[in-house]
């Protein structure tokens, strides 16, 4: 509990503005970071530092979603959103950071939530899960505590310097150059990605002319590591198969140094429309996107055989970036979870068909769950001896790149919060023999 936390002095506005946010992002009916976003376009009310307060108080109350409905007890927080913000913001800065006047008829409620022994609670909710996870989790790790404690905690901000542009020691130095109110913002290397930097505060990084002129992107160190494991070489034709935005595929092409060819097929051509203007920024030649219909789309089916690296960012549960999507848990469920596993054998078998004899196809997720990673793999394998795997942790050795507990996941590589700080990633490389 946090309730001792000083914090600022909570204002009648940033009630009112948290209690409306959390009965929109309760509904669980679109992504936290939409549903923010137009909040925060319709309420102007706010100065930047009261709605710091908001989102952020917000956000953990999505990450600990499941101990606030213990603390609240019979009440619900989707009925409640009120008290619900008022317990949020207590247990977050300390009753002492609400004026009197915002409790009144509400203080016995608050502070009974905040007295709820939250050691007493089942361990699912305590790990702020639903049951089907938990289960899952424990299961599957023998340090299951550990991961879904990290799992609650806020992620650092990491970004992929473009080499293309800039190298990262000169990138790091304009990061150190900036002196605020508070000091030099914090930035340092990241442990493993030879081309990342890691932010633990937030700043607005979008109005700065390094990101402007495309020197740095917003990617999760993880993201960046399976990346790499393309291993692709200059003058390769290259498949990103489910591009999405294309952080991925931006990656992908700095390392073949806008060299080759590299097709990013999506489904979802408004979610491919996102990589149009990275892409301008990012000073590529080599990036082509393509809206396809499906995975069988006759503009994929003319490539088969003649690829050399494709990625499958295949569409998944999103439970290893929790610490970013708090929201996801809640809104994603068991049957849900059946389905997507479907998906991903579909388009795992449908992109394997573009490699060439002596290609690599690198399989990944966002997911925690061996369903969602390993065991879709091993089925794979066993329709496909055609393909084999490589240790992934030998692909980044070969680039320079050592990997902590690398041997525990082998041939897989497996990037956790509470072991690398990062989301959580799995990625599998299949040769074509």
């Amino acid at each position: 509990m946090r309730g001792d936390m000083s914090g600022p002095r909570i204002s009648p506005a940033v009630v009112d503005s948290l209690t409306q946010l959390l009965s929109r992002l309760l509904r669980f009916d679109g992504p936290a970071d939409a549903v923010m976003s137009r909040h925060f376009k319709a309420d102007r009310r706010l100065n930047s530092s009261e709605r710091s307060v908001v989102a952020e108080t917000a956000f953990d109350a999505l990450r600990r979603l499941a101990t606030l409905r213990w603390m609240m007890q019979t009440a619900d927080p989707r009925r409640a959103p009120h008290l619900a913000a008022l317990i949020e913001l207590a247990r977050r800065y300390g009753t002492e950071s609400l004026e009197p006047r915002l409790l009144r008829g509400d203080e016995r409620a608050v502070r009974g939530a905040l007295s709820i022994d939250l050691q007493r609670a089942p361990p699912a909710v305590r790990a702020e899960v639903p049951m089907w996870l938990f289960q899952r989790v424990t299961v599957q790790y023998h340090d299951a505590g550990a991961l879904l404690g990290a799992l609650t905690q806020a992620a650092p901000l990491d970004l992929r310097v473009n080499t293309i542009k800039a190298e990262r020691e000169a990138v790091l130095a304009e990061f150190r150059a900036v002196r605020r109110a508070d000091g030099a913002l914090d930035a340092a290397p990241t442990p493993y990605s030879p081309d990342g930097i890691r932010l633990r505060e937030k700043p607005a990084l979008t109005r700065w002319p390094m990101y402007k002129d495309g020197r740095i992107e917003v990617q999760d160190e993880g993201s960046q590591l399976v990346a790499r494991l393309t291993a692709p070489r200059r003058g390769n034709m290259v498949v990103d198969f489910c591009a999405g935005a294309g952080g991925k595929t931006l990656a992908i092409g700095s390392l073949m140094k806008s060299t080759g060819r590299i097709y990013a097929f999506d489904v979802n051509a408004k979610r491919l429309a996102g990589l149009n203007p990275r892409l301008a920024r990012s000073g590529l030649s080599n990036v082509h996107p393509v809206a396809i219909r499906a995975a069988g789309d006759v503009r994929v089916k003319r490539l088969a055989g003649k690829i050399d690296r494709v990625l499958v960012d295949a569409p998944c549960s999103g439970s290893g970036t929790l610490r970013r999507n708090p929201d996801l848990k809640w809104r994603f469920d068991e049957s849900e979870l059946e389905r997507l596993t479907g998906v991903q054998s579909d388009v795992l078998r449908a992109s394997a068909r573009l490699v060439k004899p002596g290609g690599r196809l690198v399989y990944a997720t966002c997911s925690v769950l061996a369903i969602e990673n390993q065991e879709v793999v091993a089925a794979f394998l066993s329709e496909h001896p055609e393909f084999a795997p490589i240790a992934a942790a030998e692909v980044l050795r070969q680039q320079g790149i050592q990997i902590d507990h690398a041997e525990r996941f082998a041939p897989w590589l497996v990037m956790l919060p509470h072991l690398h700080d990062t989301d959580g990633f799995f990625a599998a490389v299949l040769e074509r023999r």
